[in-house]
C-alpha cells in the first residue's frame, strides 16, 4: 500500500461514519449498537407526524385562505418542488457534516415552520412558509433515510422496515388527534401551534439522543473527492429509483383513490369507502412493524418478491370483488404485501456503495425518484382514469407490481 493509498484509507469515510451513534463497521455490535436504531426510529416518527399534521388540515387551510382546488393544487406543487430540490444537496451535505447535525436542525426548524403555517395572513406569506417547510422537509427525509440505512449498515441486520413502520403510526396518531381537536372545538392555528410546540419538544429531547452512545459524527473528516451533479445515477440506482417511483405511484393510487373507486365503481357509501385507506395504511404499519424479522428470516430477496406478488393478489381482489367488505379486504392484503417494498429498496440503495460520500448522494437521488412518484401518481392516475376509466387504470398496477416483484435483484443483507 502506498502512502497515497494509507492517506485515502485514513480519510475515506463509510457509512457508520454518518452516524454517531456506535462502533465503526469493523467491529461487531453489542447490545449497545442498537442504541442508535430506537433514536432514528423516533427521527422518522416525529418527520411523520410533522408532514402528517400538515397533510390532514389542507381542508382548513383551504378555507381560511379561500383557496379553489387549482390554487391548493399549486400550493402542493411548490412544496414537493422545494422537497426535490433540496434533496439533491442533501448527500454531500451530509456525508460531510454527518447527519446528526442536519437531523438536530431540522427537527427544530421544522415544528417552527408548522406553526407558522397556522399564522401566516396571506396568499405570499403562505407560499413563503411552505416553500420553506417542503425544503426541510426533503433535507429531513433524505438525511433521515441516509441514517436508518448507515446504522443498518453498521449493524448488519435490517431496521429500515421499523423505521418506515414509525411514520406509518405517526400519520394514524396525526389523523386521530385532528378528528379529536376539531372535535373539541380547537381552530386550524390553534391546532397547528399546540403540535408544534409538542414536536419542538420532541425535536430538543430526541437531538441529544443521536449521537449519546458513540463519539460523535466525523464533522472534520475530509471528503476524498468532490462529486459532482452526475454522481450518484448510476444504472443500478436508477434502477432501484424507478422501481421506487413505480411503488410510491401505486402506494398513491390506493390511498387517492381506492376510496373513488368504491364509491363510484361500486356505489359503496363515503362513509363505508374510505375505511379502505384505513384498510391499507393499517396492513401497512403491521406490516412494517414485523418486517425486519422477516427480512431476517427469509431473506430481502425472497420478501421483496413476496410482498410485491402478495400487493398484486390483494390489489386483485379489491379490483373484482363486488362485495364491498372483500374489496376493503382486498386494499388490506395490498397495504400488507407492498409495505416491506420501499424499506427493502432503501436498504438496497444503502448497499451499494461503501463509500459515504457516496452512499448518502445515492439515498438522496433514490429519494427523489420515491417523492416523484409521490407527486405525479396521484395526477397520473387521474389523467389515465379519464381515457380509459378508473377501473382499468388500477388494474394497470397489477401487472406493474409483478414485474416490480420479479425483475428487480436486492442483495440479501448489509455487506461491510
Amino acid at each position: 500500500m502506498t502512502a497515497e493509498d494509507q492517506t485515502t484509507a485514513h480519510t475515506t469515510p463509510t457509512p457508520a461514519d454518518l452516524v454517531g451513534d456506535g462502533p465503526p463497521a469493523s467491529a461487531r455490535p453489542g447490545r449497545a449498537g442498537n442504541a442508535g436504531r430506537w433514536p432514528a426510529t423516533a427521527v422518522f416518527f416525529l418527520n411523520g407526524l410533522t408532514l402528517s399534521t400538515y397533510l390532514v388540515r389542507l381542508g382548513s387551510l383551504k378555507d381560511k385562505h379561500h383557496l379553489n382546488d387549482g390554487q391548493l393544487g399549486l400550493v402542493g406543487m411548490v412544496f414537493a418542488l422545494a422537497a426535490l430540490a433540496c434533496m439533491q444537496g442533501v448527500g454531500p451535505l451530509t456525508a460531510r457534516v454527518g447527519t446528526r447535525p442536519v437531523l438536530r436542525t431540522s427537527l427544530v426548524v421544522m415544528p417552527v415552520l408548522l406553526a407558522l403555517v397556522g399564522l401566516a395572513r396571506g396568499p405570499v406569506e403562505l407560499v413563503a412558509v411552505i416553500t420553506a417547510l417542503g425544503a426541510v422537509h426533503g433535507t429531513t427525509d433524505a438525511a433521515m433515510n441516509t441514517r436508518a440505512t448507515a446504522i443498518e449498515w453498521r449493524l448488519g441486520r435490517p431496521i429500515l422496515n421499523g423505521c418506515h413502520a414509525a411514520w406509518s403510526v405517526s400519520a394514524v396518531v396525526a389523523s386521530l388527534a385532528t378528528a379529536g381537536l376539531e372535535h373539541a372545538g380547537f381552530s386550524f392555528t390553534t391546532h397547528l401551534l399546540a403540535a408544534a410546540a409538542v414536536l419542538m419538544a420532541g425535536g430538543l429531547l430526541l437531538g441529544p439522543l443521536l449521537g449519546e452512545s458513540g463519539t460523535g459524527d466525523r464533522t472534520h473528516t475530509p471528503a476524498p473527492r468532490r462529486l459532482g451533479r452526475r454522481s450518484g445515477w448510476s444504472r443500478q440506482v436508477v434502477a432501484l429509483g424507478l422501481t421506487g417511483t413505480a411503488l410510491m405511484v401505486c402506494e398513491g393510487a390506493a390511498l387517492g383513490w381506492s376510496t373513488i373507486f368504491l364509491h363510484d365503481s361500486r356505489g359503496v357509501s363515503l362513509g363505508l369507502a374510505a375505511t379502505a385507506v384505513t384498510a391499507y395504511t393499517g396492513a401497512q404499519a403491521i406490516g412494517r412493524m414485523i418486517g425486519d424479522r422477516l427480512t431476517l428470516r427469509h431473506g430481502a430477496p425472497a420478501l421483496f418478491r413476496t410482498g410485491g406478488l402478495v400487493a398484486a393478489c390483494g390489489l386483485t381482489i379489491a379490483l373484482l370483488s363486488p362485495n364491498p367488505v372483500a374489496a376493503i379486504g382486498g386494499f388490506a392484503v395490498a397495504g400488507a404485501g407492498a409495505s416491506v417494498l420501499i424499506p427493502l429498496a432503501y436498504s438496497a440503495v444503502g448497499q451499494t456503495k461503501a463509500d459515504s460520500l457516496e452512499t448518502a448522494t445515492l439515498i438522496s437521488r433514490f429519494t427523489t425518484f420515491t417523492y416523484a412518484g409521490t407527486l405525479l401518481g396521484p395526477a397520473a392516475i387521474g389523467w389515465a382514469a379519464e381515457l380509459a376509466g378508473l377501473t382499468w387504470t388500477l388494474a394497470a398496477l397489477i401487472p406493474v407490481l409483478c414485474a416490480v416483484a420479479l425483475l428487480n435483484r436486492l442483495p440479501g443483507r448489509p455487506q461491510h
